[in-house]
């Protein structure tokens, strides 16, 4: 094998780890917000039950203030039917206090009706809090692995990326050129082998003098559909012999 395709394997095996631990790293914020996201969505859930328990007592305290209205327009009824002697008035306030006592029993009646949806809401205020100091947990829980992650992972870049410019340098520069200029439109599978006849990185069939190039080992060859750096070896040979 040429001494350059040693390099740039060595080189290509060094800028895939590079790849992979960035694209590790750019996923850790969607899956850190993606969490915290669960967390706000059990705790909107808790404030829509708190939420629900406040309307209703709001409702059941304005029902109260009507059945007090209700009951001092009875007492100043009767108290107009004590003053009056008058027959029709009298008559007339007694089906005014008969009106507002139906309604007292009316708004009594919707008053029970909230109790019992006090009581639904508030055991649904209990099952949200609950919801959500289980998913807070494991929320937390999650958000510290994937901090532990991210750390670890930036370590190991830098580390990789410290002595990635001596690898380069290692590297003729056309050669260097090259593979940098086919990486970016290739992306990390830039020196490929020859298997079978096929190209490692298109699966094209490779025409056999580019083939007998390639193991000539004399210089540098590159596929005819892809243009990607194509190199063969003796375990390759054997492979295309079965």
């Amino acid at each position: 094998m040429l001494e350059v395709i040693e390099k740039l394997l060595i080189l290509q095996d060094r800028d895939r780890k590079i790849r992979r631990i960035s694209v590790e790293l750019s996923a850790i914020d969607p899956q850190r917000q993606a969490m915290k996201n669960k967390a706000d969505g059990a705790k909107a859930a808790l404030d829509s039950a708190r939420l629900r328990v406040n309307e209703i007592e709001s409702k059941r305290k304005h029902l109260e203030l009507e059945v007090e209205t209700k009951k001092a327009q009875i007492n100043k009824y009767g108290q107009q039917q004590f003053e009056t002697r008058k027959n029709d008035e009298y008559q007339a306030l007694a089906k005014e206090i008969e009106m507002r006592k139906a309604e007292i029993i009316k708004i009594e009646d919707e008053e029970i009706e909230l109790m019992e949806q006090a009581e639904r809401a508030a055991h649904q205020v209990v099952v949200a809090a609950k919801t959500l100091k289980d998913a807070q947990a494991v929320v937390d829980n999650e958000v510290r692995l994937l901090d532990a992650s991210e750390k670890n992972l930036k370590k190991e870049l830098v580390d990789l990326e410290s002595n990635r410019s001596e690898l380069a340098a290692a590297v003729d520069e056309p050669a260097l050129n090259r593979y940098e200029r086919i990486m970016k439109t290739r992306g990390d599978n830039v020196v490929v082998g020859i298997e079978h006849g096929v190209c490692g990185g298109c699966h094209m069939k490779i025409p056999a003098q580019v083939i007998v190039h390639c193991r000539a080992q004399q210089e540098l060859t590159a596929c005819t559909n892809c243009g990607r750096i194509l190199y063969y070896t003796r375990d390759m040979i054997l492979a295309g012999a079965d």
